[in-house]
Order: structure tokens, then C-alpha cells, then sequence
């Protein structure tokens, strides 16, 4: 059916194709804010394929084609959950198309592989085949999607009408809807644990939280959530809150709540937030308090922060932590997964061209990057659903927490991106200085509890477990199954997933997973065991909150900042 010259000119046109699909995710990036490397001014390098490999392709496609042919319209049903419908089985049209689309993908994807260059060029442009295989995918298009056809039938087009009216309010929100927005609000149905604003700044609010029963440990615990987020991921309902755990488990509880940026914060630096936020928050926590100690947990980008705090308080001769927790957090930069792709010099020169000087990065920019890094479940998938089938998405607070997006200062945001994507500086000694102070991670001997996610696309598990071999103290490493949020937020309430534990500490992650034990249900109960070794003794629970005039109780928690919209 297929000859070699056929193979050939296919061969010849992947290359024009894959030309135009490179230029294709350059142009996506920029709108979402990566934009242009120096490997997209101009056009792609003439691509050269392992003669070996291309051999191998094509004869698994002409076997794979040739099969799919003399199935005719009755092809095998696609294992593809995009196709797994009953209508699309029924419809002999739609799952040729659907079988024929994924033999197409897969050997694109196999010659994007075959490609002979370095690993970086390569993953780039297995990245756009990706991106421009997800947007293609016939589910996509109401004239292909046999589901979306047998529903507007079913319903005699109410579906379709349905899906234009979520389309036009989606237009005018900014954002896909990956959930029914209207059934969530901040502080109403999450962020609900009783709480109070004890502090606040330009910068943010610091919350404390009612301690549940007459006693708490003496050193108060202080979270430092990511920045690029709101806090409230970790207190989404009462029944997967993390926080409110802490505070049933007895400890004095403290919660750093990010302002959202906005114009007046245009020109705040990477600086200003470890000595105005992440710093503060620690005197904070103290002075209220009156504990020398207390124990403190970073999240994802905020781990950063808290560890670049904790190394410009360490250069000061101060060591105020008794404990630290890095959830899913990056110290050493070297393994940072598919973010890797666009960061180059062209690219971070740009931004800060852009707005290093004073400027805001803007949170949708963040959120759908993000969110194309996962295509088909977090883009593709909403699209088929809301437009095509007119669905509304089920409730689920995680999606509407990754909804609300935060504003950056661009000062801050360029610090950051320079400083650890793109030259790894935090885990060279003395290479950063911040709020005046040489970083230095190796000053950081407290006792630590590094947790890293197994499925994690942010933070890869690899990525996680590199911050082991800059911290001198006591180290305790945990892995989670699932991703970046999923893992992180796993109620032992529920008993879901797994985590798994080694008190040996190899070179490699490869080597501790492999000597690694695995235990059914969630990592905070191992995690709880941890930090009770280090919190001290049992003291009577404060009656109210802050302390005196200076740190009385602004407004009841989660507080304004976070109700803020970007």
C-alpha cells in the first residue's frame, strides 16, 4: 500500500511540519509569557534522523497503517481515554479517525526522537509535536467528536447552545473553567479554619490560627506557601485542610498570606520578600510568641524562599528555626523537568528588558502556562467537555484554588528566574548576596524533612530529593505518589495513595527509591511523628490572638489579601 517513496516524502514533509509546529509553540509561549529562545530567532536548523530509527518507524507505520486499512471502518477501539465514549465504537467513522490520528502521533513523536541533537533540542521538539498533536486530536472538533455529535442530537442542540453560552462566559472571565466557579468563595466553603490576621504589610498578611484544644506545643509553626499561588491550597475544606491538621495536632499555627501584586508593588525585588515578608514573618512569629525557636515549612517556591531567609539569617548569626520542611521545593535547580525547555539567556535577557527594571508578570500568564504543560487533561480536556458537549465541570476546590491566580513583580520574578532556572546560584556559597548577605545553604544544619511527589512535572521527584546534598543537618526524605498538588494535599482521612521512606540517604534518587519502603495512605502522619520530635513540650493554648496593642487582631482569617483577583 505504501512504498518507499512514500516514506520518503513523509519523511520530507515531518520536517516542514515540524518546522511549522516549532514556530507554532514558540508563538504560544510568548503569549503566554516564555517567550522567543535563541533557538527560535530564525528558522529551525535542518534536522538530520538516525537513519536506524527512521528505519524502525517506518516499518512498525506501514505494519500499524496497513492493519488499520484492512480493518476498514471497523478498526479496534482506540486506548485512548479521549476515545473511550461508547460513540465513538459505534461511530466506524470517528474511530478510524481517532486510530489513524494516534498512529500519526506516535510516529511523529518516534521521528521527533529520531532527530540527532543535543538532548535540549530534542526535548523541545518532542515538547511541540506534543502541543501540536494535543490541539489536533479529532476530539477537538465538534465535526470529529462522536460524542459531542450524539449529545447535541440527544438533546436536539440545547448542548450546543449550552456550550456557546460557557464559551462566551469563559471569554469574559479570562480562563477555561475547570470547575463550577460559582460554588466556591474564599473564607465561605475554603480557607474556613478559624483563624485571625495578626500582622500585616505591603507584602502580606501573617494569619494565626485557634489552637483546638487547651494545650499547644511550645514552638509555634510557621507556613511559608508559594508566592505564584494562593495560601489556601493547604486549607481547602475541613477534611483535606493541612493546616487546620497542624493545628488539631497541637501546634501553635501561623500562616504567611501573599498580597496579590498590583501596580504599587511594580518595582518589589526578590530582596524585598525575604527580608520583608519571609524574614519578617519569622519576628513575627516570635515576638507574639515569645519563643527563641519555632519550626517552619516551605512550599514549593516558598521552600526557596524559606531556605534563602534562613541563609541570610544564618549570615547574621541568627538561626531562629528550629525545624524546617521543604514540601516539593527546589533548592538545586540542575533538574528542574520540562520548565527547563525555553529558559535560555535570550529568553531570561527579555524578561528582564521587560520588567526587571518595574513591571508585574501577570498570574494568568503563570496559570496557563502551567497548564499547557499538561495539554490534554488540564486544556483540551475542559474545551471538549464545556464548548463542545456543554457541560458544566463538577465542583472540586483544587481546580477553583488553581483558578485564582497571583500577580509577580517583575523585579522579583527576573531575580528568581536568572538566579536558580537558569544558573542554579542558590547552591553555589557566596554566589548570591541577599538583603545584603551572602547565601550560603550549607549554614543550614537544622534538622529537615524534604518531601518530594513521585509524579511531580514542577518539582521532578529528582529535583526534590538534590536538596539532601546542600543541607548539612539531620535529613529526613519522603516521596508521595501522584503530582505536584495532588500528592502534597492527601488526607490520612481519606487513605488514599502511598508514600514511601528510606533512612538511607544514596547519591542518586534512583538508588534511594530502589531501597525504599512502601506504606499505604497519606505521608503527613509520618510527617506528624517528625515534627512532634521537635516542637517541644506541652504549654497552656493562647486565649486569643496576637499580643497587646502591637499584634492584635486585624480582621478574622483568611484575611483580604487572599480574597484579591489578580
Amino acid at each position: 500500500m505504501h512504498s518507499e517513496a512514500d516514506w520518503a516524502a513523509a519523511t520530507q514533509q515531518f520536517q516542514q511540519s515540524l518546522t511549522q509546529s516549532w514556530g507554532m509553540a514558540l508563538q504560544s509561549f510568548e503569549q503566554l509569557g516564555l517567550p522567543e529562545t535563541g533557538a527560535g530567532n530564525g528558522p529551525l536548523p535542518a534536522l538530520k534522523f538516525s537513519p536506524e530509527k527512521l528505519q524502525e518507524l517506518q516499518q512498525a507505520y506501514l505494519k500499524e497503517a496497513t492493519e488499520l486499512w484492512n480493518h476498514g471502518l471497523h478498526p479496534k477501539p482506540p486506548a485512548d481515554k479521549r476515545f473511550a465514549g461508547d460513540a465513538w465504537g459505534a461511530n466506524p467513522v470517528a474511530a478510524f479517525s481517532a486510530s489513524a490520528y494516534l498512529l500519526n502521533a506516535r510516529t511523529l513523536l518516534g521521528m521527533a526522537e529520531a532527530v540527532e541533537s543535543d538532548a535540549k533540542t530534542k526535548a523541545r521538539l518532542r515538547f511541540a509535536v506534543e502541543q501540536w498533536m494535543a490541539a489536533s486530536a479529532p476530539s477537538n472538533f465538534m465535526a470529529l467528536n462522536a460524542e459531542a455529535q450524539k449529545k447535541a442530537i440527544e438533546t436536539k442542540g440545547e448542548s450546543i447552545a449550552r456550550g456557546m453560552k460557557n464559551l462566551l462566559a469563559d471569554i469574559q472571565q479570562g480562563h477555561v473553567s475547570m470547575t463550577d466557579e460559582s460554588l466556591f468563595e474564599v473564607g465561605r466553603n475554603v480557607a474556613t479554619t478559624e483563624g485571625a490576621v495578626v500582622f500585616e504589610n505591603e507584602l502580606f498578611q501573617l494569619i494565626e490560627y485557634k489552637p483546638s484544644g487547651k494545650q499547644v506545643y511550645e514552638r509555634p509553626f510557621l507556613f511559608v506557601p508559594p508566592c505564584i499561588n494562593k495560601f489556601y491550597i493547604l486549607d481547602l475544606q475541613p477534611e483535606n485542610s493541612l493546616i487546620k491538621y497542624v493545628v488539631d495536632q497541637g501546634h501553635r499555627t501561623f500562616v504567611v498570606s501573599w498580597r496579590n501584586a498590583d501596580e504599587s508593588l511594580h518595582d518589589k525585588t526578590w530582596d524585598d520578600y525575604i527580608a520583608d515578608a519571609a524574614i519578617k514573618a519569622i519576628e513575627v512569629v516570635q515576638e507574639i510568641t515569645g519563643a527563641r525557636k519555632i519550626n517552619a515549612l516551605g512550599f514549593c517556591v516558598g521552600g526557596t524562599i524559606l531556605s534563602t531567609a534562613l541563609a541570610v539569617l544564618a549570615a547574621r548569626g541568627e538561626k531562629p528555626v528550629a525545624s524546617a520542611t521543604l514540601l516539593t521545593t527546589l533548592l538545586d535547580f540542575s533538574d528542574t523537568g520540562i520548565l527547563d525547555l525555553f529558559i535560555d539567556e535570550p529568553m531570561v535577557k527579555y524578561r528582564e528588558l521587560q520588567m526587571g527594571k518595574g513591571g508585574l508578570l501577570k498570574g494568568q500568564e503563570l496559570a496557563t502556562t502551567f497548564s499547557f504543560l499538561r495539554p490534554n487533561d488540564l486544556v483540551w480536556n475542559y474545551v471538549v467537555g464545556n464548548y463542545l458537549k456543554g457541560e458544566t465541570p463538577p465542583p472540586f476546590d483544587l481546580l477553583y484554588w488553581n483558578s485564582d491566580s497571583t500577580n509577580l513583580p517583575g523585579p522579583m520574578y527576573t531575580w528568581y528566574l536568572r538566579n536558580t532556572y537558569f544558573e542554579n546560584n542558590l547552591v553555589k556559597p557566596g554566589k548570591c548576596t541577599v538583603a545584603g548577605q551572602k547565601v550560603d545553604l550549607s549554614t543550614l544544619d537544622m534538622p529537615v524533612y524534604v518531601y518530594g511527589s513521585r509524579e511531580d512535572h514542577i518539582v521532578p521527584i529528582g529535583g526534590s530529593y538534590a536538596s539532601i546534598r546542600h543541607l548539612p543537618g539531620k535529613k529526613r526524605f519522603v516521596m508521595g505518589a501522584s503530582g505536584h498538588i495532588a500528592g502534597v494535599i492527601n488526607p490520612p482521612a481519606k487513605n488514599k495513595r502511598s508514600y514511601w521512606t528510606n533512612d538511607k540517604l544514596p547519591a542518586t534518587v534512583e538508588d534511594w527509591i530502589a531501597g525504599a519502603k512502601e506504606h499505604p495512605g497519606s505521608w503527613w502522619t509520618d510527617w506528624a511523628g517528625w515534627l512532634k520530635g521537635h516542637a517541644g513540650k506541652l504549654v497552656a493554648a493562647p486565649k486569643g490572638y496576637g499580643k497587646g496593642a502591637k499584634y492584635k487582631a486585624i480582621e478574622p482569617a483568611p484575611g483580604r489579601y487572599v480574597k484579591a483577583k489578580a
